[in-house]
């Protein structure tokens, strides 16, 4: 019998028993259409019977005649397959032979779950005896209701049009192999080749594979608890630093508990010091490659304490050179401690002393390549592939260093110490010290390095060295500034009296008028200088940024023009400061004027405030700026930005980038000194090609009861209606000004209004003129700085006689300049130079009054 007879006997004959599939779906033939053609048969047989003789013979060869020609036709259309018996037409005999041999038990049911077919494993799995013991999949899996709702859910599906898959435990298994079985059950919806719609549904005994499941599972937590209570540590890092495993022991080391941190969540940080992280990190290799490293260190208890350890790291290395998970076995080396390692105590403090010390120590190499080293010299070259000094060295600090290790590795001792510069971000610097290695058995190790990481003392250095140079030239700026002044009074007091003296349809007015202007625009860079050198006088009172900002809005659109967008953002709640208002809008001013150069057309100028809180400070930086509360000035240009090398310079007087005679030099300048004596900070960071960020750091001011008091008596003043200004006077003044000029020309004036001035040229001059006088005067006017006595002494020695002497100072440097060499709560007035006629008889008026 061939294979297709065979699975076609198979198929028949399920009615006998269960030893083949049972198939249903074959549809049967059709018996009437059997019965008709015998009927039409016959039929022609009767009609022949009646026709003559010599007319049926003829038609009975015809009518035999075809029916011979229908059957051959017939024969050789069932030889060559394409006529077949009812039941036959469209079977594949090898595919059914498959699915009746599969050992997944498959039944397909049609509408009222009807059973079409089942293969002979699902007859196994449902323990039938006959063919009517066979049940459906809803049947046959009755249970709990967790599965009622496995088998409801697969139901589901399968009426939607669905494939699913569920996993069923049936209690007990099914055809009582066992107390329990596990089942996977799909389903899926088909469309048999005549349209009707059937449901596949396939089912696998997977009870074997759960068990194999459940005892690998059993192993692994079995080998899970001998790793966790091994009498060593485990632990695993990840590169980013993070610990996602550790043991139970080494938490029971480090006190920590291990349901909270077995799952990740601690970090390496947070059970190892600073040069214990440096010295894992910094663990380099080859791509492919798998390093162990031996690692002395301390990790950190939770509650602070040292736990002295020795790690087997190790880290396999991708193919693309990154470090994965580590593997990491953790012994412990405290001396009489429970699982502690045997190794020898004197072992364990060299150790501990070698990775703990502040001193970055490695030796190394002829060729300079890294032997050994700790931890502090991982964490100085953190970030750069440390596998040869090489790689952590300048170039020029390379080459002079190779001397050196030469000299270190024929034996010399007398090595001087080099300053060289590390790699990487930062700017960092170090002062190297080698010593040689006496190796009688001939290892790689030569010289040995000592590092001590320079860069806070070079940046303290920089610093120093800038604001020295910078106050050099600030003293230099206000000295000249000072005598400049001298010069700029005599030429503004001269044009004074000449302009009053003509009238303006005079022909020289508008010549006299020319000199005093530019006198006075010589005042206005005079004054810059004195701001840089922070000398000049400043009237600080206390100001809320947003206000400044607002009112010079208008003119800050005015000063960056149409072409340079404008976006002014004002910070949330910002806390006061006390600033001179007029020296704070020239900061800006100038500020925006240099943007504004700086930009193209379709550039754009952003200013930002906003508080800065102490612990926010130290974020920035910036070592020269105390931790304190500030309120922050931005000024953000898009521009063309500053180069590295001239950053250092930009603050300097008379230092500019622009062409010749568009810029003097002093804006910059004037910005520094202003901050810097109002108290606060100014530093500049500039990309090239994308722009410029200055940001000014002025000081939280808070203010005291006094100072409130007076704000209210200020504000009442300032609401009263003001009288006419009489600039006439009487009493007597002594005049004081060791500068000729100056003090003919301001006595000139003095009495031009109606005062007696007595004149003296140095401190000791006037109290001469004052003790001829009987030493009573209404006003002493003084300047600062003179010969043999100053101002100030002055000041001190008049109080002796009349503590009551009215007093006004007038100089060229600031008032604060002086200030602290008087004693504390002296009231006196003060007249900064250069000065106009006005102004100095209206100061004196208001000393007086």
């Amino acid at each position: 019998m061939t294979q297709a007879t065979k699975g076609q006997s198979m198929g028949q004959s399920g009615g006998a028993g269960l030893g083949a599939a049972i198939d249903r779906s074959d549809k049967p033939g059709n018996i009437g259409l059997l019965l008709l053609v015998a009927g039409i048969i016959v039929g022609a047989a009767v009609a022949l019977g009646f026709l003559a003789n010599e007319w049926a013979q003829p038609l009975i060869l015809i009518f035999l005649a075809a029916l011979s020609v229908i059957g051959v036709f017939c024969l050789f259309a069932l030889a060559i397959g394409l006529i077949q018996f009812a039941g036959r037409a469209g079977r594949n005999d090898l595919t059914k032979l498959i699915v009746d041999e599969s050992d997944d038990g498959i039944i397909v049911t049609e509408a009222d779950n009807r059973i079409v077919y089942a293969n002979r494993a699902y007859q196994q799995l449902a323990g039938a005896a006959a063919v009517a013991d066979i049940k459906p999949v809803e049947r046959l899996f009755a249970g709990g209701s967790d599965v009622s709702e496995v088998v409801y859910r697969l139901a589901l599906a399968a009426r939607e049009g669905r494939s699913q898959t569920d996993e069923i435990r049936l209690s007990p298994a099914l055809a009582g192999k066992g107390d329990a079985g596990w089942y996977r059950v799909s389903v899926n919806l088909m469309t048999r080749p005549d349209g009707r719609n059937a449901t596949l549904w396939r089912v696998r005994d997977i009870t074997r594979e759960r068990e194999g499941q459940e005892n690998v599972f059993l192993e692994l937590q079995q080998a899970i608890d001998f790793l966790d209570h091994a009498p060593a540590g485990f632990m695993s890092i990840d590169p980013d630093g993070s610990v996602p495993y550790l043991n139970a022991t080494l938490a029971g080391w480090l006190d920590y508990d291990l349901a909270k941190v077995g799952s990740g969540g601690l970090l390496l940080g947070d059970i190892a010091p600073v040069n214990a992280v440096a010295l894992l990190s910094a663990i380099n290799g080859t791509p492919g490659e798998v390093r162990t490293e031996i690692v002395d260190v301390d990790l950190r208890r939770r509650n602070g304490q040292s736990l002295p350890v020795r790690l087997h790291h190790e880290v396999a290395f991708g193919q693309d050179g990154a470090p994965g998970a580590s593997r990491t076995l953790v012994l412990n080396r405290t001396p009489g401690e429970a699982g502690a390692d045997a190794g020898t105590a004197a072992e364990a403090r060299l150790a501990r002393f070698f990775n703990n010390t502040p001193m970055a120590i490695a030796t190394v190499g002829a060729d300079g390549h890294i032997v050994r080293s700790n931890a502090a010299f991982a964490r100085l070259s953190s970030g750069l592939p440390a596998t040869t000094l090489r790689n952590l060295l300048k170039e020029a600090d390379w080459a002079a260093l190779q001397p050196a290790l030469a000299a270190a590795g024929a034996g010399n001792a007398d090595i001087k110490p080099l300053d060289v510069s590390i790699l990487g971000e930062g700017e960092r610097s170090a002062r190297l010290f080698l010593a040689p290695v006496i190796d009688r058995e001939g290892g790689e190790e030569k010289a040995i390095v000592y590092a001590l990481e320079t860069t806070s003392e070079r940046k303290l250095k920089e610093n120093i060295d800038q604001a020295q140079k910078m106050q050099a030239v600030g003293q230099l700026a206000g000295g000249i500034a000072h005598d400049f002044n001298n010069v700029l009074q005599v030429i503004i007091n001269a044009s004074d009296f000449l302009l009053a003296s003509h009238k303006p349809t005079d022909p020289s007015f508008q010549d006299i008028m020319q000199i005093k202007q530019n006198a006075l625009r010589a005042a206005s860079l005079v004054r810059q200088l004195l701001a840089f050198s922070r000398r000049q006088t400043l009237r600080p009172q206390v100001l809320e940024y947003g206000d400044v900002l607002s009112d010079l809005s208008l003119m800050l659109k005015r000063v960056v023009g149409d072409t340079i967008g404008l976006d002014v953002r004002h910070g949330r709640d910002l806390w006061p400061i006390k600033a001179d208002v007029g020296q704070l809008e020239q900061v800006i001013v100038n500020l925006a004027v240099n943007a504004r150069d700086a930009m193209k057309p379709g550039g754009k100028l952003t200013l930002r405030t906003r508080n800065v809180a102490q612990a926010e400070a130290a974020s920035f930086g910036h070592a020269s700026m105390p931790k304190a509360d500030y309120v922050l000035l931005e000024v953000e240009d898009t521009g063309s930005g500053i180069p590295a090398e001239l950053i250092d310079k930009i603050f300097e007087p008379f230092f500019t980038t622009k062409d010749v005679g568009k810029g003097t030099g002093l804006g910059l300048s004037m910005v520094y000194g202003i901050v810097k004596q109002t108290g606060g900070f100014v530093f500049c960071d500039s990309t090239v090609g994308q722009g410029t960020t200055f940001r000014i750091f002025l000081p939280r001011h808070v203010p005291t009861e006094e100072e409130i008091a007076a704000d209210a008596r200020a504000r009442i003043a300032a609401s009263a209606p003001t009288a006419s200004v009489d600039h006439t006077g009487a009493g007597t003044i002594l005049l004081v000004e060791d500068e000729d000029a100056v003090r003919a020309l301001n006595a000139r004036m003095l009495i031009s209004r109606g005062y007696t001035v007595l004149e003296a040229d140095s401190g000791v001059a006037a109290l001469r003129e004052l003790e001829a006088h009987g030493g009573e005067v209404d006003l002493v006017v003084s300047d600062v700085v003179m010969p043999e006595m100053d101002g100030p002494t002055l000041l001190g020695e008049l109080r002796k006689r009349n503590p009551k002497t009215r007093f006004v100072f007038v100089s060229g440097y600031a008032e604060e300049a002086f200030k602290k060499n008087l004693p504390e709560g002296e009231s006196f007035h003060f007249l900064p130079k250069p000065f106009t006629m006005k102004q100095l008889v209206e100061t004196v008026k208001a000393a007086m009054a």
